[in-house]
């Protein structure tokens, strides 16, 4: 009888254990777990190599839509999440890259995407594509990009999505956040998805 109770026991503790691990993550931003596909792509790095979501593996990964030339959203929001990984000890930054995806392939070159990303830190990396890759990218999200008229002197504004994305180290989407989050619970949700 006693080696069936620590038998029993014994399951009932793993069991216990087995249900903490897998203990639903709490998010700031919104959680979409299953809501949209795993991470896929196939688009141009900033040395002008063709990048995809093989190079992220076994990191978590914020998606962000955004051009270099952009006055206002992609500063800030890269600036957040620059601000936000330093907050995050070394060890758990080592696990998260930001792509910034340039939806402005014309004017975002891959050596001008390096520069840009460079400002916010090492974990931030550009990348971009053709037309076709970057609609197959921004419709597998559900968001979409524009461009208004060129100026007189051929400058232009693009449209495009203000959220990131993020996904689990294998590649399984999981957060939604908007670009104005403040930038302590960008890092507790970072933090979070580094966890998963």
């Amino acid at each position: 009888m006693p080696r069936r109770l620590i038998a029993l026991t014994t399951l009932v503790f793993a069991l216990a254990l087995a249900s903490c691990n897998n203990a639903p993550v709490s998010f700031h931003g919104k959680d979409i777990t299953g809501v949209m596909p795993d991470l896929q792509f196939q688009l141009t790095g900033e040395q002008g190599q063709t990048v995809t979501e093989q190079r992220f593996q076994d990191k978590a990964v914020i998606l962000f839509f955004g051009y270099t030339h952009c006055p206002d959203f992609c500063p800030t929001t890269l600036t957040s999440l620059a601000q936000a990984l330093k907050k995050l000890p070394e060890q758990t930054r080592e696990q998260i890259r930001v792509m910034f995806v340039s939806v402005d392939p014309d004017r975002d070159t891959p050596e001008l995407l390096k520069k840009y990303t460079g400002y916010f830190g090492p974990r931030i990396v550009g990348l971009t594509g053709n037309k076709e890759q970057l609609d197959t990218l921004t419709k597998r999200y559900r968001t979409t990009y524009g461009y208004d008229e060129p100026d007189e002197n051929g400058n232009y504004l693009v449209s495009h999505g203000l959220a990131m994305y993020g996904f689990d180290k294998q590649g399984k989407v999981h957060l939604f956040m908007r670009n104005d989050q403040p930038v302590d619970q960008i890092a507790e949700d970072l933090a979070a998805l580094a966890g998963l």
